[in-house]
């Protein structure tokens, strides 16, 4: 039984400043926390019915400190989905650091003020598909542990470090290492005809507003992605995760054929 407390505790975790006091946040889905179970990682309270629970080995229970079995009524008290799931859980946050050492020698993404939380899930999502281990955001950038960010992520979030930080002064930084600045623009050379190199920073900007005026003279490289259609009604514009997507993709795709 989940209790009044434990009830009051699980919902307060869905405000940024208790996940960052107590450097926790919550993953929902049947899907996202076998995938933590299996991957190891500790998990401070599991609170699932007990179905999802009798499935659990005894080697995954050793990392989980509590189990809390619920009835479905009992989880929807706490989920921040309309239809939840079998399960939720409790987990630590990942020390990060930001390390410009292991960063210089790879390709990474930079995102400027990013709002929509299923755009950033969806962007971390794309960047684990395509092998990007690093993700730089500002921080005006939606919290990477906003609850529906962790939804979005389908469980990627293990696989890219997410870090927040002046993008100014780490875009001035990768520059003194050499590293390209890709800009996604507008205006701009199209991603398919771009000298594209294995090295740099992509950098997205915010959904309606693009590129801080203030980023714009570290761009060295500004990229596009061209639209095969001549209607403009309804078609202005890509969402951040959709573009993102694709840039990784064209990236990856050269990155293969060198190999």
């Amino acid at each position: 039984m989940l209790g009044r407390k434990r009830e009051k505790y699980i919902l307060s975790l869905q405000r940024k400043k208790v996940r960052d006091d107590q450097r926790l946040y919550i993953i929902e889905g049947d899907k996202i926390v076998r995938e933590f179970l299996q991957s190891g990682r500790s998990i401070k309270i599991l609170i699932a019915k007990p179905e999802f629970i009798s499935g659990i080995t005894m080697e995954s229970r050793g990392i989980i400190d509590e189990i809390i079995p619920v009835s479905y009524n009992e989880l929807k008290k706490v989920s921040s989905l309309k239809t939840p799931h079998n399960a939720m859980a409790v987990v630590p946050m990942p020390e990060i650091t930001l390390n410009m050492d292991e960063i210089t020698g790879t390709l990474c993404l930079a995102l400027d003020t990013i709002q929509d939380p299923g755009n950033l899930g969806t962007i971390i999502r794309a960047a684990a598909w395509f092998g990007i281990k690093d993700i730089i955001c500002s921080g005006t950038c939606v919290d990477v542990y906003n609850p529906k960010t962790i939804q979005a992520t389908m469980g990627s979030i293990m696989h890219v470090k997410v870090h927040y930080t002046g993008l100014d002064k780490f875009l001035g930084a990768a520059s003194k290492e050499g590293m390209q600045i890709y800009g996604t623009m507008l205006e701009g050379e199209s991603v398919y005809v771009s000298a594209l190199e294995n090295r740099g920073v992509i950098l997205l900007g915010n959904e309606s507003r693009g590129i801080s005026d203030n980023l714009i003279p570290f761009i060295t490289r500004r990229l596009m992605i061209p639209r095969f259609t001549t209607e403009r009604s309804g078609i202005d514009s890509l969402n951040a995760g959709m573009a993102a997507s694709i840039i990784l993709s064209e990236f990856a795709r050269r990155k293969k054929g060198q190999g």
